[in-house]
């Protein structure tokens, strides 16, 4: 069935066919059909940063910017969501067009620019739903904000986000945001990760609560900014990392005539380089720190493969657009 609703789609626009997929989704599920097309994947919970997850299988950021699709997307079957990125102030995002669909490659070129309706608002929104499961909140600075004040924008996000996450991800490695993955650098990230420590430290004394945060890292970065990112993520206990977002590579893709646009490459031409950055994190982190893999995550092989090479959790975006929901199944029925 997915494969004719693919064709439909895949004749417009990549932003327009996602509210398209969206407004579809939202129309089975009044009818009652949404249900019956998809069951609950079979899957042995498993417990990450102290969480118990029902499948190891989540929707990646980036899906649902917003917050508005939390109750909807976990009808298909995922083992738990994750929305944004989420910025202290609402912004629009880079100029449209800003998606690119590379059909023949099975991959995507993205340049949104952190469009989100700012995190007060998705805060309201995540007040509203009736899911109960696993909600990572994902979170980013302001395109104005300069970087030497970037901290202050990820302590706001990450104290309103607080009580109604599960799990926050420090997202600093978009491709999309001017001078954002300079704070992947030394220069940078350890003060990042050491005030935000501080701050679940002061919150988790405030509440009574603990909610675990994770890096989101890049497959673009080298190894001596890697090896000083796993070094601060072992020195002040972040919780896990999150490997990896998208790539300014186009070594995948040069035939193809969208290679020269500007933004993130995700899909299949990621697969490569995302699981060779997850192993190399792996081996630094000696498998201490959680780890989740994402990035050109396409089939049930894909998958399974990311957790053999020490992932203990996965997600998918690119792979739902070109898989369709099933994916989700598959990779669970694989998994021991």
């Amino acid at each position: 069935m997915y494969v004719i609703v693919k064709k439909i789609l895949f004749l417009f626009d990549p932003e327009y066919a996602h509210h398209l997929a969206i407004f579809g989704l939202r129309f089975i599920d009044k009818i009652g059909l949404l249900a019956l097309i998809c069951e609950k994947p079979k899957c042995v919970p498993r417990i990450v940063c102290g969480i118990k997850f029902e499948n190891p299988v989540g929707l990646a950021a980036g899906f649902d910017k917003n917050a508005e699709y939390i109750d909807l997307m976990a009808k298909l079957g995922f083992g738990f969501i994750e929305v944004g990125t989420l910025t202290p102030l609402p912004q629009p995002g880079n100029a449209k067009p800003r998606s690119f669909r590379l059909t023949k490659e099975e991959g995507i070129i993205n340049r949104f620019g952190f469009n989100n309706i700012g995190i007060d608002k998705a805060i309201e929104n995540i007040k509203n739903i009736k899911f109960s499961g696993v909600l990572g909140i994902n979170i980013g600075k302001n395109l104005n904000t300069p970087l030497e004040n970037a901290i202050e924008d990820y302590l706001i996000c990450f104290r309103k986000a607080y009580l109604y996450a599960s799990y926050i991800v420090i997202n600093i490695s978009s491709p999309n945001t001017k001078g954002l993955r300079k704070l992947q650098s030394n220069k940078f990230f350890e003060d990042l990760i050491k005030e935000i420590k501080l701050e679940q430290t002061k919150l988790n004394l405030l509440h009574d609560k603990y909610i675990p945060f994770l890096v989101k890292i890049s497959p673009d970065v080298n190894n001596t900014d890697l090896d000083n990112i796993c070094s601060n993520i072992l020195k002040y206990k972040v919780d896990g990392v999150i490997a990896t977002n998208t790539t300014i590579s186009r070594d995948k893709v040069k035939s193809n005539s969208l290679y020269s646009e500007e933004g993130g490459l995700s899909g299949k031409p990621l697969t490569e380089m995302a699981m060779k950055t997850q192993k190399y994190i792996c081996k630094r982190l000696k498998n201490k720190i959680p780890i989740i893999g994402v990035g050109g995550i396409m089939s049930a092989d894909d998958g399974i493969d990311r957790i053999k090479n020490g992932a203990n959790l996965i997600q998918i975006y690119s792979g739902l657009i070109f898989r369709g929901h099933r994916l989700i199944y598959e990779i669970c029925k694989r998994i021991k």
